[in-house]
Order: structure tokens, then sequence, then C-alpha cells
């Protein structure tokens, strides 16, 4: 696909949309989910979708940046929450499970994030510029 004719507000507004089309998909999942499990599924399938494709133009696009990698991480994280609460409340004998795996899920990806930001790209700058 050739994006030399579109303008970078259009292109934006592209990201824009996806994004906030993500959040929408995402919020009448989980309200449809303790009632309507079925319809539930499908809108939050098709907000992941969304999600990989508002990361793939943000890359294709070059419009990738720290605080875009930070909302995709902060909706990604709030996604997982919101289904896991969701099926503790449906399933409360598997509650404690799904409460450790939303804690080892923020936890990871808060590691993961600081650590690529704090330890990984210094030590890759560092690199280019010749350093040992």
């Amino acid at each position: 696909m050739n994006w030399e004719g579109v303008s970078p507000l259009s292109q934006c507004f592209i990201l824009v949309h996806t994004g906030y089309a993500r959040i929408l998909l995402a919020a009448v999942s989980f309200w449809l989910m303790p009632t309507n499990p079925g319809p539930a599924l499908t809108f939050y399938g098709l907000a992941g979708l969304l999600d990989a494709v508002d990361g793939h133009m943000a890359r294709l696009l070059d419009q990738g940046s720290r605080v875009g990698a930070m909302l995709d991480m902060l909706t990604d994280r709030l996604s997982s929450l919101c289904l896991l609460l969701n099926l503790a409340l449906l399933q409360p004998r598997w509650a404690p499970l799904l409460q450790l795996c939303m804690a080892l899920d923020v936890a990871s990806h808060w590691l993961h994030m600081h650590w690529w930001w704090d330890v990984a790209q210094p030590l890759a700058a560092h690199a280019l510029v010749g350093g040992a």
C-alpha cells in the first residue's frame, strides 16, 4: 500500500479511530460478558484484531512513539484485567488463580517496559556510538 498521497493528519486519524474503536469494542464486550458470552467473545476478538491493525499501521506509517507504546500497553492490561475479572465473577472457584494471573500480567509487563526503556535502549544507543 502506498501512503505517499495520504496526509499526516489523515494518517493520524486512521490510528486514532482504530484506537477508539478498539476501546469501544472492548467496553461492549465486558458489558455483554456476564449475560451474553457469545457476542462478548466476538466483540473482544474484534478489539484484539484492531489492536494488531493499530500496531501494524503505526509502524507502517512511522508513527510509533514512546507514549503510543505506553498507551497500547495500558489498554492491553486493562482489557486483560477486565476479562479476568469477568471470568472470576462468572467462575468464583477460579478467582484465586485468576487474581494471580492478573498480578503476574501487570507486573511482568510493567517490568518489561521499564527494562526496555531504562536498560535495553541506553545499551543499544551506547553500542551504536561505538561504546564498549
